[in-house]
């Protein structure tokens, strides 16, 4: 069987990173695609960027995952309405407000899940090692650890590797990446708080946009702020 015959799960969340990541993954493997709703803010408009990518994308295999004990659990503005987003500082060092412990590990736990399943041979991630200052479950070495924890957790024949096509990338090299892929990043959706109209002052607008404005390119989406950030 060749490579593209394979398949891959894709934690697609709706964002530009995970977007981008399908489109790599697009060029190597038949596409699963895994949502996971974990009580976020902006969950129905995230879905929707998720049905919009998959329907692009021509994704026949979908899962929504239910991981609202996320949203129980607390600790995070995206997840907690008592705590308020916080205003992007990119200069910032510390965990942001916008971190959801271990969000990740829970990711990659049901995807692994689900690829095994499907014997699927891959899962991409589109975890960016630029937001690392802020979450750790965004390094490298996280990666690699857990691809060692699914060798020991799963059956012997299953063979799953873990992929962040894009960990090394800056936000304008995953915005050129995406145009050079022809990414539907018109599709996509980043904003922590909003789901009408992007607030452009969170750190993931913030991200995106210095993104797009470093990358010398106009973002697609709508927002109620558009703030230089370079």
């Amino acid at each position: 069987m060749s490579k593209k015959n394979e398949l891959a799960v894709v934690a697609v969340s709706g964002g530009m990173d995970s977007c981008v990541t399908a489109a790599i993954a697009s060029k190597n493997f038949e596409l699963a695609f895994a949502h996971i709703n974990y009580g976020q803010r902006t969950e129905k408009r995230e879905l929707k960027a998720f049905n919009d990518i998959a329907d692009f994308y021509e994704v026949k295999e979908k899962l929504v995952i239910d991981y609202t004990h996320l949203s129980k659990i607390g600790g995070s503005s995206l997840t907690d309405k008592n705590i308020s987003v916080s205003k992007a500082d990119l200069k910032n060092k510390k965990i942001p407000t916008s971190y959801v412990p271990f969000r990740n590990a829970n990711i990659l736990s049901a995807c692994v899940s689900w690829a095994e399943v499907l014997n699927a041979k891959a899962i991409f991630i589109g975890a960016v090692f630029e937001d690392s200052s802020g979450y750790p479950d965004c390094r490298p070495e996280f990666f690699s650890a857990f691809e060692k924890m699914i060798d020991v957790g799963t059956k012997p024949e299953t063979k799953v590797k873990v992929e962040t096509p894009i960990i090394y990338l800056s936000k304008s090299e995953i915005v050129e990446k995406g145009i050079e892929l022809k990414a539907p990043l018109h599709l996509t959706w980043s904003c922590y708080q909003n789901e009408e109209e992007a607030c452009g002052v969170c750190d993931s607008c913030a991200l995106r946009l210095r993104g797009f404005q470093q990358a010398g390119v106009e973002d697609p989406i709508n927002y109620k702020l558009r703030p230089n950030y370079i």
